[in-house]
């Protein structure tokens, strides 16, 4: 018998500046976090750059985040040259808000949106209706997610 393989994920975004999305990111979703630190002898990863001649156009080409628990899909920031233009065709979920009373899941949600405010988001719109209560947001680069 074969086996057969169960493909993987990865969440992959094009950007502009990977190291404040990925920094945005880790705030949007806790126990996310860069994988490990500079290499032994060396205080920060610009330490290390600059001690192995890394020119300055090539040191933000990108970024990854891991889950410190190691449940969810790595994420990896990567710069391209060309700006967002249109709507996403795929967005992002904080599911921020739980099975609570209604009056405590919308504070949860707003208490995420603010604090991601904070962190370079904006509140894109908010949605309540029939279906329920939720932030359309926009990351520093403008890619659109919900907080629900």
């Amino acid at each position: 018998m074969v086996e057969r393989m169960v493909p993987d994920i990865h969440i992959v975004f094009d950007c502009a500046d990977p190291d404040r999305l990925a920094r945005f990111w880790m705030v949007a979703l806790p126990g996310y976090d860069f994988p490990h630190g500079p290499p032994d002898g060396f205080a920060t990863w610009e330490e290390w750059a600059d001690a192995n001649e890394i020119p300055d156009q090539e040191r933000n080409a990108g970024r990854t985040l891991v889950d410190k628990q190691g449940h969810r899909p790595d994420i990896f920031f990567l710069r391209v040259p060309e700006p967002k233009i249109t709507k996403n065709r795929i967005h992002l979920d904080v599911k921020a808000g739980g099975a609570v009373p209604d009056a405590e899941r919308r504070a949860r949600i707003e208490a995420v949106g603010n604090q991601l405010v904070a962190a370079g988001g904006s509140i894109h719109r908010r949605v309540d209706d029939d279906e329920g209560f939720w932030l359309v947001m926009q990351d520093p680069e403008g890619n659109e997610f919900c907080v629900n």
